[in-house]
């Protein structure tokens, strides 16, 4: 393919948020009530904390989001500009104009919808022992229309892609949007790809979360979320591998493509499940001392499978792309990569 056939070719849709990134201490998560390894949205409780956080540790600065995260490493991985777009909601703030900067200095094609009114969204990212807790204040994130999308110039993104991903957090924002492009996807043979992101997702969102699956034509998603999604079916097996079967084989809206169900696991094998069958991929292993931190982990493997994938290679090489990222991401702080990857 020439470079000039990857214009557009991967559209994103999330929530863009700045990662507000410390290493914190026991104490701090249970004064806030957070679990490691756990994803949830801020509620009033957790609001002191941002604040708390920056007096009390060091704190960095990150553009972040699940999806954006994830455009930014596909981006950065194919190394070829605007083969990605993005589209989510800022605030008219110097955080928005950062995060702005940013996705742009990585190549990534954005087009925000820029909210007058409301911040630009945070995370507040907690580590300890290498694992992350996400707490998200979506603020702007959470302003999100289907009225932007709905512009010629945001559509013409649409139009113009071949393949979508959009992490399954963005279902509490914009479910009309996602509808919007799962139905084009559809009918135009083109590959729908989603995340299911959070245990709290796969529980309380249930029902936007179920109008999606048809579509998905990839579903991502890590053990814990995994397990949480087969608990709230009532498939009563916490076996991945199963749970991963389980998911492949749910019904489709279009016979297009097959479902393929990917599920990291952390340091153990990668579960991918296609055609009733399951096939387990190693990590590379690293040493503990380094891992800096599994912020972005998970995002950056998905980046790094599209990647490969809208280059129309097999599954192991989507995977091995997408543990290569994921790799390279945990010995860094936040979702941050190199200038250039390694990767042949």
């Amino acid at each position: 393919m020439a470079s000039s056939d990857f214009d557009g070719i991967l559209l994103g849709m999330g929530n863009p948020l700045l990662d507000v990134s410390a290493v914190v201490d026991q104490e701090f998560l249970n004064k806030y009530d957070i679990q490691l390894n756990n994803a949830i949205l801020a509620e009033d409780k957790h609001l002191p904390m941002y604040d708390e956080m920056s007096q009390k540790f060091t704190v960095e600065y990150i553009a972040g989001g699940a999806t954006q995260n994830s455009i930014k490493v596909a981006q950065w991985m194919l190394q070829i500009p605007g083969a990605t777009s993005y589209m989510g909601s800022i605030g008219k703030d110097k955080y928005g104009e950062a995060m702005k900067k940013d996705a742009t200095a990585a190549g990534v094609n954005v087009h925000y919808c820029e909210d007058e009114s409301t911040p630009t969204g945070t995370c507040g990212v907690c580590v300890l022992g290498g694992e992350r807790s996400l707490i998200a204040n979506l603020s702007a994130a959470n302003c999100y229309k289907v009225e932007h999308l709905k512009k010629p110039e945001n559509w013409a993104l649409v139009e113009k892609a071949k393949f979508y991903y959009i992490a399954g957090f963005f279902l509490t924002v914009s479910p009309e949007s996602i509808q919007l492009v799962r139905e084009h996807a559809a009918a135009n043979n083109k590959v729908f790809t989603m995340n299911l992101s959070a245990p709290f997702i796969c529980e309380f969102f249930k029902d936007v979360q179920e109008k999606c699956l048809p579509y998905m034509d990839y579903i991502f998603g890590n053990e814990t979320e995994a397990r949480t999604f087969s608990r709230v079916h009532g498939w009563e097996t916490d076996d991945v591998e199963q749970i991963a079967i389980k998911m492949s084989q749910l019904p489709k809206a279009t016979g297009t493509y097959k479902r393929t169900t990917v599920i990291t696991q952390g340091a153990d094998p990668v579960v991918v499940a296609e055609d009733g069958k399951v096939k387990k991929y190693p990590v590379i292993p690293l040493p503990k001392e380094k891992l800096v931190d599994t912020n972005g982990a998970g995002d950056a493997f998905v980046g790094g499978f599209l990647s490969q994938l809208v280059h129309g290679k097999g599954i192991e090489e989507c995977v091995r792309a997408g543990c290569y990222a994921s790799n390279v991401v945990i010995q860094r702080s936040g979702c941050t990569y190199p200038e250039k990857p390694d990767f042949n």
